[in-house]
């Protein structure tokens, strides 16, 4: 409700003796004559309600053995794909028509997730099944990566589920003799499918649980533009998310500091002493072109030849910049001469200046380590999701079976928006995420999971982090968006 209230000036005239009586009088005759006056005031005030929208895609694939596609499409997946080795993609969203890679999707800027316009290739709103199998088999697995953008606000992050349905759907004879006649109508396949359930860091459909230096030394090379487009907010934000990153490393993990604008500086060679390599990365300061030849080459030859590198460690380049570089061919070559080294090279491009196809396809050692950070603001969680992958590898949420799985996931499981923090965070305003979810049907199960079949639901809860410290109280609304998969087994 808006209230207009009119602030009326009263203006008393004090009528001091009859000599000021015939002076007013007199200059009457002449014209009026202004009284001393200001006013001042805050003009135009508005209030207006912030939002909270949280979107969904995903890409879903099957284990399912060689020479299936055919099965495949027909369970109703008309856009299958073989993928090689008995995997199929079964479907992702985004869709495009050029099924362009998803990973290049969810992790570029091809697509502004927020906005309306995608509204219709992504889950908003929608209940959709990602697994409608028939048919599968012991051995036979499926995945599904889920990625959840929050929109406007940052939020507190929840995981939940529920079985629907787990079906004996009668007794086959082969099933009979391994499950006998006394059965209690209730399938075994909740308790017999295997689950995992990961942060998925770089959304490349695979857990990797291992850091780069697990078993042996790191060694993290921070490479960062410094020209000067990377001036005010990005170059403040640029020190403070690289120095908490250099933070996160402990014992006898090394990191260097390389500035790179016209040429490029090695500010800090490799070493243990992290307070250095902060103290190197304070003093940056914007100014320059874009010269990434220079910047990947110094990082190079410290990472294979500094004074402190060391032989047999792993090797790992960190690149940010916010622009076009001045030479790119130059630049995919120095990138490639590191990856040849056996560098792995993460890309950061900072705001829509940054070439993103370039930094995935010519610089980063894969498109899964090629970042995007849409605002300055946006850093800190970038930098936070390489460490974990460098320093942690992906942390698994949840693993058991089906059936123990959901069992936790019923109470709602909690996602932390910063894994290299002790505490649980939430996700920062406009954030992607990649959830893993893994099925698979072991081998030895036998015949008693014959015709079978088991339903569940996958949900991902967001509520507002302002003002909100203790999430998950039943008071509190939330914006859910489920993606409930299905996986139903016959046949002998």
């Amino acid at each position: 409700m808006t209230t207009d209230k009119q602030h009326n000036i009263s203006r008393r005239t004090v009528l001091a003796g009859l000599g000021t009586v015939g002076v007013a009088a007199a200059g009457a005759g002449l014209g009026t004559t202004a009284l001393f006056n200001d006013r001042e005031g805050f003009i135009g005030n508005s209030l207006a309600a912030g939002s909270l929208d949280l979107k969904l895609d995903y890409k879903a694939t099957y284990l399912g053995g060689a020479g299936r596609l055919d099965d495949i499409v027909g369970m109703g997946y008309p856009n299958a794909e073989d993928l090689g080795d008995g995997r199929y993609l079964l479907d992702q969203a985004p869709s495009p028509a050029s099924m362009q890679a998803w990973e290049d999707l969810v992790t570029g800027e091809q697509f502004d997730f927020c906005s309306d316009e995608t509204d219709e290739f992504l889950v908003n709103g929608d209940d959709i099944p990602v697994f409608t199998l028939s048919d599968i088999k012991p051995g036979d697995c499926g995945e599904v990566t889920i990625s959840f953008h929050i929109c406007d606000n940052p939020a507190w992050l929840d995981l939940s589920g529920s079985i629907l349905e787990n079906q004996e759907n009668g007794q086959t004879e082969p099933e009979l003799a391994d499950e006998g006649e006394d059965g209690d109508g209730v399938g075994e396949l909740a308790d017999l499918i295997e689950v995992c359930v990961w942060y998925d860091e770089d959304c490349d459909n695979v857990y990797e649980p291992g850091g780069e230096g697990e078993g042996q030394e790191l060694e993290v090379a921070l490479v960062s533009d410094t020209s000067g487009s990377m001036s005010g907010s990005k170059i403040v934000a640029l020190r403070n998310a690289a120095k908490d990153f250099v933070d996160n490393l402990a014992g006898t993990d090394e990191a260097a500091a390389i500035s790179f604008s016209g040429g490029a500086n090695l500010d800090q060679e490799l070493t243990t002493n992290y307070q250095a390599v902060k103290d190197a990365i304070d003093l940056y300061s914007d100014g320059g072109s874009t010269n990434m030849t220079a910047g990947i080459t110094t990082g190079d030859d410290e990472l294979m030849g500094g004074t402190n590198a060391t032989a047999g460690a792993s090797k790992v380049m960190i690149v940010l910049t916010d622009g076009v570089v001045d030479s790119p061919s130059g630049a995919a070559q120095a990138a490639t001469d590191a990856k040849n080294n056996g560098i792995r090279i993460f890309t950061i491009a900072l705001g829509s200046g940054a070439d993103q196809t370039f930094l995935a396809n010519n610089i980063a050692s894969n498109p899964g380590d090629a970042f995007v950070a849409p605002d300055a603001d946006d850093l800190d969680t970038i930098y936070a999701e390489i460490a974990q992958i460098v320093l942690e590898g992906e942390q698994k949420i949840l693993e058991g079976t089906l059936a123990e799985v959901f069992a936790e996931l019923a109470e709602g499981v909690p996602l932390d928006g910063d894994r290299t923090s002790e505490e649980r965070d939430p996700y920062a305003a406009v954030t992607t995420q990649c959830i893993g979810f893994e099925w698979c049907l072991p081998v030895d199960v036998g015949n008693e999971v014959q015709t079978d079949a088991v339903s569940f639901d996958i949900v991902v809860d967001a509520e507002q982090s302002r003002h909100n410290d203790n999430p998950g109280s039943e008071d509190n609304s939330t914006d859910g968006t489920s993606t409930p998969p299905t996986t139903t087994p016959g046949g002998n």
